[in-house]
């Protein structure tokens, strides 16, 4: 194998460079990142709340339109939360379907249901983060806890096993959610999806920069909300009540994680490829209004990618590199990144998706580009 013309081509040595540190940056973002959320046990904070009894009050918002189905599974679960003192705040935003019925009958059995209904549209803004203020002004208790009328709690000690996370005086709580669904192939990229952006947020904030959240498992304090100048800032756009406040207000200091399998809740995966594709319009059109470092730092891991394949590629096609070194840093990479993704989905309850992980990547490589400009284009709407 004779490697002395490479010394001699400095297009050659370009490429390898970029193949080096390319391959650098993923498998330090696997092993930080992945592996760091895969490998993880016990909980970040000790619950000293529950160890003291001092739990705080809380109020479980969520905002709704036309989801009645999903609020007859869901609300048995919220309402039957083991916690001494909470309220379950439902904002009907101009339903038309059965869902003031729905909360007109849990409420004769659960005192603690809390609902408010909109009949007309009065929302200047485009959005839920009208109604969802209606709510959090609504509420009573000390602490929101937020969620979504798709998602189920993973267990009736979910306000609990969130809430902990405040027994260091924090003022925000970051849990996450995962998907479920069927077997096919829109759902496992749904699932990866998944997967990959909690390994995202929660990996970033256990170093020390908690810069986004899912408004389907997210608290903060009442009055943390109020002082930060709630949606304020961003209400003229239409999504990000949960990230865009997270990522305006959140710091390592004043952010805890709540990691419990508890504390989780799961909803289902979206029953068609078009529905999917345009609620992942809505999610990634926020990221333009992130901070600027937390816009690179999100840019680095699809960028590493791309110059990965590309110098692999160009050194392969051209034969200026021996092909048997070229396959063994493919090997070492697709190696590294299916160890840490399987762990990530022992974390998750993920199975099986991890071990195509590489083909799922290269697709989202794609994809994610594409929908980076349809979302760039994408004018306000309503959230649903």
């Amino acid at each position: 194998m004779d490697l002395s013309n490479v010394l001699n081509s400095t297009y050659t040595l370009v490429l390898l460079s970029l193949l080096v540190l390319s391959l650098l940056s993923l498998c330090l973002y696997y092993g930080l990142v992945w592996l760091r959320v895969g490998l993880y046990k016990g909980s970040r904070y000790p619950k000293q709340l529950q160890a003291t009894g001092s739990l705080p009050s809380v109020s479980v918002v969520i905002v709704a339109h036309n989801e009645a189905e999903f609020l007859k599974k869901s609300l048995p679960y919220l309402l039957e939360q083991d916690y001494p003192d909470y309220e379950v705040v439902v904002v009907d935003y101009t339903s038309q379907d059965d869902t003031r019925f729905v909360l007109h009958v849990c409420s004769e059995n659960y005192p603690n249901l809390k609902p408010i209904t909109f009949s007309e549209d009065v929302n200047m803004f485009h959005g839920k983060k009208y109604p969802l203020s209606i709510g959090i002004k609504s509420a009573t208790k000390d602490v929101i806890l937020l969620t979504e009328p798709e998602c189920v709690p993973n267990s009736f000690s979910w306000i609990r096993e969130m809430v902990s996370a405040y027994g260091r005086g924090v003022d925000m709580a970051l849990g996450y959610s995962v998907l479920q669904g069927d077997k096919s192939l829109t759902t496992a990229l749904q699932r990866y999806e998944d997967m990959v952006f909690n390994a995202t947020f929660i990996g970033s904030a256990m170093m020390g920069n908690p810069f986004t959240a899912t408004g389907r498992n997210l608290s903060y304090r009442r009055d943390f909300f109020f002082r930060s100048g709630g949606f304020i800032s961003h209400y003229s756009i239409s999504e990000g009540a949960d990230d865009i406040f997270v990522n305006q207000n959140a710091d390592k200091n004043n952010t805890a994680l709540s990691l419990s399998p508890d504390a989780a809740v799961t909803y289902n995966a979206q029953e068609s490829f078009r529905l999917w594709h345009r609620q992942r319009i809505r999610q990634r059109s926020t990221r333009r209004y992130y901070k600027t470092c937390d816009r690179i730092s999100l840019a680095v891991y699809p960028i590493s990618q791309f110059v990965f394949l590309a110098a692999l590629v160009c050194l392969f096609v051209f034969q200026l590199f021996p092909w048997q070194l070229l396959l063994a840093v493919l090997l070492l990479k697709i190696i590294w990144q299916t160890v840490c993704s399987f762990l990530l989905g022992k974390r998750f309850n993920v199975s099986k998706i991890p071990f195509f992980s590489v083909f799922f990547e290269f697709y989202f490589l794609i994809a994610n580009t594409i929908l980076s400009l349809f979302a760039l284009l994408r004018k306000n709407k309503q959230w649903r």
